[in-house]
């Protein structure tokens, strides 16, 4: 159905028109005036009698080629390439190929397109990126896709979003005149209620001032909501050309403009520069509503049809269209412009390397850049076309046949931050260099591990509101993990983390750390004693050979029984620990001893600092 928004349309005089030869006159009648739907038919007919031959095929492939019936375009062109055919046949049937997902096969064609018109643009693009799938697939993802409710089973496609309305074009009226191109009802323009909360749609209606028993769709509005431009049919202002031979009325798409009046459109007349020898149509304004953006195929156009823009003047008069030039138009078709609020220019091209059908590019005008691909998801093997962004509500939409029909789906930017981690030492404040900052995600899985540069710094891309801690490790300091918060959407996040030293005083009979306390009455590891015995778990990380034993203490509070049981209990939660850190449970053991061998022996006059040093925990080294 897209195609139809770019192509020329036509009314039937009569039927009257010169054939290929008796056998195919019927069809061939059908077929240039555009209702391949009924040709093919008519060629299939053909087959079946056995009268066909690659003539035949080929008209096959072309009817479905334009259906966008990929499958049934790729059978007939297959039959037809085992004769004789000019390479726009083969370039043809490579397409199709590679709308299926066929590339080997789609390249093959493509080097004998290109053997054949060696110095077609797209021959020489493709002879230049013999690697070009691999290089589509390593481009970093840029949205979510996901099928909107506003679709019905017919053609849906062209949405843009104002404020809080989603407007777009659809073949879905029932009680329409059929359109013989496709077997679908004619275009018309409808309009929905986008609920932003909850991000539902209210049933489209049709915009009834606006459509006509012609096409209509889509629609570009300026920022005040006063301004609509659209495309329709030319015959609606009786601009077409007769073709007396044939019997034929050609038309175009042509851009009209309509104004707000009383809550509905009116005052509606076309545009200056159509004409009824070319199509303007799918038009985009900016947010000055001071340049219209907008496709067609006038003489100027590199390819089929191109990207141009047009000056509106303040007394709403209009400039001089201008093409955009070869850093975004090529010998193929490129269309469906849409410029957003921060200056960039959405289109879709068949011209330009893709990965099959119609892909979605970009180009930034702030940077005067050239065009991208927007990769997989937005673009896929199938027609993708029509994106448009709404910067306001964060949302864009795209149009794609990738489920058989054309349909509209919105795109939810995929939110990347940055977290930079400075690592310092905690003593002297001194950046630490080549320490290793590992990414984890909230179950502890690794993400991505970095080193730290001579700065001290490491960055790391994340996605947004995702929760994420950061463990750091440097040989001679402890080893310190760092919860971190969700971090919010397209925002670089700074952090300074602080590592400590390992200071301790090794002996021939004990590893002496910094005094490890527990809480009064309890056994659990405290944030301090945590960091002394990282500084234990490292020596011994460091000596596969060393041995330890642990003593644990209490104070002279509580009976005898009661402090041997906690200080066993505190042995048990010191060697659980270390064990816990990935040392073997076969090189540390541990044992209370309660009471028995105080630190400080105050008797019944000890301060709360001396039973602090006698709740400890002591290191022997066995071997």
């Amino acid at each position: 159905m897209k195609k139809i928004t770019i192509l020329l349309f036509l009314v039937l005089i009569n039927i009257s028109l010169t054939a290929q030869n008796k056998d195919t006159k019927s069809a061939d009648r059908l077929f240039d005036s555009y209702e391949y739907s009924l040709a093919a038919k008519e060629y299939l007919s053909l087959v079946k009698k056995g009268t066909s031959d690659s003539y035949v095929y080929k008209q096959l492939g072309d009817c479905y080629y334009n259906m966008s019936n990929t499958a049934e375009a790729e059978k007939w062109y297959l039959k037809g390439v085992e004769s004789k055919q000019d390479s726009k046949n083969h370039y043809n049937y490579a397409q199709m190929l590679k709308s299926n997902g066929k590339y080997l096969e789609s390249d093959k064609q493509m080097r004998v397109f290109a053997a054949m018109s060696p110095n077609d643009q797209r021959a020489i693009e493709f002879n230049n990126n013999p690697d070009y799938l691999v290089k589509l697939k390593n481009i970093e993802k840029l949205f979510d896709i996901n099928r909107i409710t506003v679709n019905s089973e017919k053609s849906n496609f062209g949405a843009v979003l104002y404020r809080n309305s989603l407007y777009f074009a659809s073949a879905r009226g029932k009680g329409s005149k059929i359109y013989g191109w496709n077997d679908e009802p004619f275009l018309d323009l409808y309009q929905c209620n986008y609920n932003e909360i909850d991000g539902t749609y209210s049933e489209p209606t049709g915009i009834s001032e606006l459509n006509t028993i012609y096409h209509e769709g889509p629609l570009t509005m300026t920022k005040d909501g006063k301004t609509i431009y659209f495309s329709s049919e030319s015959f609606n202002e009786k601009l077409f050309v007769k073709d007396n031979s044939k019997k034929l009325k050609f038309g175009q798409v042509s851009l009209y403009r309509a104004y707000k009046d009383d809550g509905k459109w009116a005052v509606i007349f076309p545009l200056p520069f159509n004409s009824k020898n070319y199509s303007t149509g799918n038009p985009s304004i900016d947010k000055d509503g001071k340049t219209l953006y907008f496709a067609s195929n006038m003489p100027g156009s590199i390819g089929g049809t191109d990207i141009w823009k047009v000056a509106v003047n303040p007394d709403g008069t209009f400039g001089t269209p201008e093409n955009l030039g070869d850093k975004i138009n090529t010998v193929g078709d490129e269309n469906f412009p849409f410029i957003s609020d921060d200056g960039i220019l959405y289109f879709s091209s068949n011209g330009l390397m893709g990965f099959g059908g119609l892909d979605i590019f970009y180009v930034d005008f702030n940077k005067n850049d050239s065009s991208y691909n927007m990769g997989s998801p937005v673009n896929t093997e199938k027609d993708d076309f029509s994106f448009t962004f709404n910067k306001e509500k964060n949302i864009g939409y795209l149009s794609s046949n990738r489920a058989g029909v054309d349909n509209i789906y919105n795109a939810i930017p995929v939110c990347k931050s940055e977290m930079l981690a400075i690592i310092k030492n905690s003593k002297t404040n001194a950046l630490v260099a080549n320490s290793r900052v590992v990414f984890l995600d909230a179950d502890k899985n690794v993400l991505d591990t970095k080193r730290t540069n001579d700065n001290g710094k490491a960055l790391y891309s994340t996605d947004c509101q995702k929760q994420f801690s950061i463990d750091v490790y440097k040989d001679g300091f402890v080893t310190k993990s760092y919860p971190i918060s969700k971090i919010e959407k397209g925002v670089r996040t700074t952090m300074d983390m602080y590592i400590d030293p390992i200071e301790m005083t090794v002996t021939e009979t004990e590893i002496i750390l910094n005094p490890i306390y527990f809480d009064y009455n309890r056994s659990d590891i405290t944030p301090q004693g945590a960091t002394e015995l990282d500084k234990l778990v490292y020596v011994m990380s460091q000596n596969d050979k060393l041995k330890i034993y642990v003593k644990s203490h209490t104070d002279i509070r509580g009976t005898d029984k009661y402090n041997f049981d906690l200080s066993e209990k505190r042995a048990k939660s010191t060697v659980a620990y270390i064990i816990s850190k990935g040392i073997s449970g076969e090189r540390i053991t541990g044992k209370g001893f309660g009471e028995s061998e105080l630190k400080v022996d105050c008797k019944e006059k000890c301060t709360g600092e001396e039973h602090a040093l006698n709740r400890r925990s002591e290191f022997m080294i066995i071997r």
